[in-house]
């Protein structure tokens, strides 16, 4: 425990000498650093804060050092994100390929895979996109139909995947398709890497219902990829893909509570728009779904923690099946209660009279019904939850 302290010591002097002011403050999604071929930075000092903790191998504190990563332990990896938090330090990197792909090539990629693909993650050079979704398999994504065909060399890809996010900025895209059309849904998947430069890919954005197009649809025609972009064994894509979801899962239970814009508190919100009795909200149903909401929180908050710990002692934990299930239902709960609590000020989207939170309001209020879909909607988590946690007899 000493040696923990002292590394969290180090870490908290290293962090005041290296952090820029500026990146002591949430970023906004023109501020967010997602690295790859397209890439820039904001400003000078988000270039020093990613090349600093890229340096230390920080942007992947996690994975062996021999791929880039600063080969922490899980205990100080949790110690340098407790810091950072500390002092409002930004993520130095924002990637797919950190949060999703990486950990299933560490898992299942060959050699030669980790060495060409995880620096290049973790160094910002390539920006990864996931193709898991297609516009006819969605929750039942084993049902998946875009086809790589063998060629001997190489396979030729067709079909089309969606909710692709990022596509049209990506580099590569780490994609689902159907190898043996002939087997039974998973029996039949493969788990590909593909150039999104190689020629045949496509994409075309969508435009959500919060004004922004991040999602986009992407097209394979008559793609080649070569064989030594498969990952894992032909046809044994689905046990890679429900690991990678599992990664997926967890980020998606976090987005919340680390939004890239700045997020009124619902408390802090009704402080100053509510009308208060006798010191308490004067309307007694908002006061007691804020209650409840920051209960919810808090028990959100130990839940992290109870599966961390788990983890760290080497525990099979159900604590991570929940956490999207709750984490995502949670952040619908807040934007509701915000709108609720800001009345006429919360239904702004643009013009004067607004400010900047209270126009963000609406627009986090209709993304955070994407997060109950994305990743395995709530429902598909409460199957999930009563199968492997509960443990619950299968009708």
């Amino acid at each position: 425990m000493d040696d923990l302290e002292d590394f969290r010591a180090d870490v908290r002097a290293w962090l005041e000498a290296n952090c820029p002011e500026s990146q002591r403050t949430p970023a906004t999604p023109d501020e967010q650093y997602w690295g790859g071929r397209q890439a820039s930075f904001a400003s000078e000092d988000a270039r020093l804060w990613f090349e600093r903790m890229r340096d230390r191998g920080w942007t992947a504190p996690e994975w062996p050092e021999a791929y880039g990563g600063g080969g922490l332990s899980a205990q100080q990896a949790r110690a340098l994100k407790d810091e950072m938090n500390q002092i409002g330090a930004r993520p130095p990197l924002y990637s797919l390929g950190l949060w999703m792909l990486g950990p299933a090539l560490l898992e299942y990629g060959n050699e030669e895979q980790k060495q060409k693909h995880l620096r290049a993650i973790v160094n910002g050079e390539i920006r990864w996109c996931q193709g898991y979704s297609e516009p006819g398999s969605g929750s039942d994504l084993a049902s998946l139909q875009t086809r790589a065909e063998d060629k001997g060399d190489h396979f030729l890809v067709n079909g089309s995947k969606i909710w692709t996010t990022s596509a049209d900025k990506s580099d590569w895209i780490f994609c689902l398709v159907r190898t043996d059309p002939s087997a039974k849904k998973q029996k039949g998947i493969s788990f590909l890497l593909i150039d999104m430069a190689t020629e045949g890919v496509s994409t075309t954005p969508i435009e959500l219902i919060s004004g922004e197009s991040e999602f986009c649809q992407t097209f394979f025609d008559n793609v080649k990829v070569p064989k030594e972009n498969l990952v894992g064994e032909l046809n044994k894509g689905w046990s890679i893909a429900k690991a990678l979801l599992v990664h997926e899962r967890k980020l998606m239970s976090e987005l919340g509570s680390e939004s890239p814009r700045k997020v009124l508190d619902p408390v802090a919100a009704a402080r100053e728009y509510l009308d208060f009795d006798q010191g308490k909200i004067a309307d007694p149903e908002l006061r007691r779904a804020l209650t409840r909401y920051q209960m919810q929180m808090h028990a959100i908050g130990l839940t992290h923690m109870r599966g961390f710990e788990e983890r760290s002692a080497g525990i099979r934990s159900a604590a991570g099946l929940v956490m999207k299930y709750l984490g995502t239902e949670a952040e619908k709960v807040k934007s509701e209660l915000l709108l609720a609590i800001l009345g006429s000020q919360g239904l702004g989207w643009e013009g004067e009279g607004f400010t900047t939170e209270e126009l963000d309001t609406l627009r986090l209020w209709a993304g955070s019904k994407t997060l109950t879909i994305a990743g395995g909607t709530s429902e598909v988590q409460l199957n999930v939850i009563a199968k492997n946690a509960l443990e619950l007899p299968q009708s």
